[in-house]
């Protein structure tokens, strides 16, 4: 007998705890998608309990079932086809008036099982909030657990309590639904009754949902009874717009506000019956702490404090277990050089993947540190401050702090980061945000700007990335002033953002989102980068002359000076410069020797185009050759190569704002929907690039630097 899957889905707010309770359940059993058909992110779980399989669903957080997002559209869609065993409506026990407009919206379903886990408790306790639950339980007849997800406690009632509720027999109750007056129930009640006579297989939804959807003037729920019942959803469809017509008549208002005003009602006398609040003085921690951390004055700096510590930290800090890895790579290295006999495969595998993969993958603790210290500001509620105070400079460019969101989320990668913008209403917005957004330095730049600051920077290397992320942050404000007032002219959106309570993240979920970003990039080792090392190899290993020893000559067998040019004595003591790979380095030189970089490191960006990642990878194939088993070996190949200080700032510079990866273009091109933008951002980002690479170069030598 085959062994049933339990299906729970978790819904609720923003802000509600959802994600740390899903990371609870889970753990690390955990896969990563995106919901069919669109790019929002997609969670699930895989968990056994008392010989049960449990598959966990993380939904999108929303406040509401009505489509206007396409996260409400996911949430709910889900739960009215796939039917999961159990929905689990996760609810801010501090903040509960606005949590029960989706309860009830969900209660309204009448198609799943549904548990309410009132989460934060602890948070509403200190705010002197009791609720009853078992009256809350009873108004609903929805079972209530009390959790704490930050704590971790509550999982395994909750567990129970939805396994319990799966097994049980599905049973009718009215309970839960909304009373709405009786000039409303009187037009649900005919048009549910029309549809059950013209369309009795309404979608297979609840009769009496369709119905109050239809007088809200759903689309999608328009749209697929036209598309699923043709003439017979006609007839429903001019029954459903009749009685709108009459219940406008009679209110003066549309029906959508009217159902709304009715369900915040029958919230207002729940919360009445349920919630008791203490006269007792209490301390608000979240707003005592936000008036230093949000204050006008010294907000701002304290902000730039943190990314700099972030940054200075990610560079100190990963530079210990950055060495391990370097001098087993070196080990390794050493080890299959002696192994492996003199020929091709050797140089393949000494010269190419491990030079080329080992050089990118020793900067993991780097990566994982960065995502880390995301995840802080995350799951802390510091993310949304940083959005508070960058309010006032982003509307310098027309913009509100809600687009410095996806900004930060670039700091990671800037795919999800392009992603984020759809959340925002205006479409010039979206464009304007999605076309500054790739300025913010993503993780896979960091393994360039830790292995040039680190070489040519010594301790202050931190400081000079800091200032390189900076850089992009101020330019892209520059830039979205520019487009503002030029290409995509529009009024100032007004802001409002929510600021969630500050929490005491829990170490078990901030290890995980650092572990499920950090797999990304493992990924990419042995995908990517790994491919893209030996294309690298191969490109400057060949043409390789039969019987041609292409090692440097000992000094006694020299050629003399006067019959040899620089050219042909660069090509015998670095025989990659007559390789394929020279010969598209020597011809693309001359867009690149006037910021200070040489043809090997405009070869490496040009690879950058693919994944930044192999910027690293393809310097360490071209640079480094046959030191590949020396400590620090790259480090010492660009000091020898005669790269300057000023030349590797310029070429820091130079990634910071070139063209983004093939993945990020290829979110430009989505979320835009225009080719037109995308070629835009790629033209503008590299011609801004080298202009500034330029002035930073020549500036440099102008002022005597080098």
């Amino acid at each position: 007998m085959t062994k049933k899957t339990i299906t729970i889905a978790l819904t609720g707010n923003p802000n509600s705890g959802k994600t740390t309770i899903f990371n609870n359940l889970t753990g690390a059993r955990q896969k990563v998608g995106n919901w069919p058909g669109v790019t929002v992110e997609k969670k699930e779980g895989l968990i056994h309990r008392n010989g049960d399989e449990l598959k966990i669903i993380d939904l999108p957080g929303t406040y509401s079932l009505t489509p206007f997002s396409i996260e409400e559209i996911v949430a709910r869609n889900y739960i009215l086809d796939e039917s999961p065993d159990v929905v689990i409506d996760i609810i801010d026990a501090s903040n509960l008036e606005r949590s029960l407009y989706l309860a009830t919206q969900l209660r309204e379903l009448d198609c799943c099982k549904v548990i309410f886990a009132l989460n934060m408790a602890d948070l509403a306790r200190s705010r002197g909030i009791k609720i009853d639950t078992e009256k809350l339980s009873e108004l609903l007849d929805v079972p209530v657990v009390f959790t704490v997800g930050n704590k971790n406690q509550g999982m395994e009632d909750l567990l129970q309590k939805a396994v319990e509720m799966a097994k049980s027999p599905v049973r009718e109750s009215i309970k839960r639904r909304v009373n709405y007056n009786k000039d409303v129930e009187a037009a649900v009640l005919k048009l549910k009754t029309h549809i059950a006579e013209k369309y009795p297989d309404a979608l297979s939804y609840n009769p009496r949902w369709t119905a109050i959807k239809l007088l809200e003037d759903d689309k999608i729920i328009r749209d697929k009874i036209l598309s699923t019942a043709g003439d017979k959803g006609k007839a429903v469809l001019e029954k459903a717009s009749a009685l709108r017509k009459q219940l406008t008549n009679l209110f003066d208002e549309d029906p959508e506000i009217i159902m709304t005003d009715e369900r915040y009602g029958f919230i207002a006398g729940i919360i009445k019956e349920v919630l008791t609040t203490s006269t007792r003085e209490r301390i608000d921690i979240s707003r005592n702490i936000d008036r230093v951390l949000t204050n006008r004055f010294i907000g701002f700096p304290i902000f730039i404090f943190f990314i700099w510590g972030m940054f200075q930290t990610t560079f100190v800090l990963g530079q210990y277990p950055m060495d391990w890895i370097e001098g087993f790579i070196g080990m390794f290295s050493g080890a299959m050089s002696n192994l492996l006999p003199d020929g091709i495969l050797k140089d393949l595998v000494i010269d190419g993947i491990i030079a080329g993969v080992g050089s990118v993958i020793v900067f993991l603790p780097n990566i994982l540190i960065l995502f880390f210290f995301i995840a802080l500001f995350e799951d802390t509620g510091y993310m949304s401050r940083a959005a508070f105070l960058m309010d006032k400079i982003m509307h310098l460019i027309g913009l509100h702090g809600k687009s410095f969101i996806p900004m930060i989320i670039g700091f990671g990668c800037n795919v999800p980061a392009i992603m984020a913008a759809r959340t925002l209403e205006s479409e010039k917005d979206r464009i304007l945000t999605i076309l500054i957004t790739p300025f913010m330095s993503c993780s896979a730049k960091l393994p360039i700007y830790i292995v040039l600051a680190g070489t040519f920077f010594g301790r202050k290397a931190g400081t000079v990335i800091f200032g390189i992320y900076l850089t992009g942050i101020v330019l892209s404000i520059i830039t979205g002033r520019v487009f503002r007032s030029t290409l995509l002219r529009g009024a100032d959106a007004p802001f409002v953002m929510e600021l969630p309570p500050y929490r005491v993240p829990m170490a078990k979920s901030l290890l995980i989102h650092m572990w499920d970003r950090g797999k990304i990039f493992l990924r990419k080792m042995g995908g990517i980068i790994l491919v893209g090392s030996v294309v690298i190899w191969a490109l400057s290993s060949f043409p390789r002359s039969a019987g041609t020893d292409l090692r440097p000559f000992p000094e006694t067998e020299k050629p003399a000076a006067s019959v040899e040019s620089p050219l042909q004595a660069e090509n015998r003591t670095n025989p990659v410069s007559s390789s394929f790979m020279g010969r598209i380095g020597r011809a693309i030189e001359p867009v690149f020797s006037p910021i200070g970089i040489e043809w090997r490191g405009g070869i490496a960006l040009l690879t950058g185009f693919v994944a930044k990642e192999i910027v690293v990878s393809t310097m360490g194939v071209l640079y480094v050759g046959d030191e590949s088993n020396e400590p620090e070996a790259l480090k010492n190949a660009l000091i020898s190569s005669g790269m300057t200080p000023l030349s590797a700032l310029s070429m820091m510079v130079f990634v910071l704002l070139y063209v983004p990866c093939l993945a990020t273009v290829a979110a430009i091109r989505r979320e835009t929907g225009s080719l037109k933008w995308t070629l835009f951002s790629i033209v503008y980002s590299t011609s801004l690039a080298w202009i500034m690479a330029f002035l930073v170069y020549r500036g440099g030598l102008f002022l005597g630097f080098s």
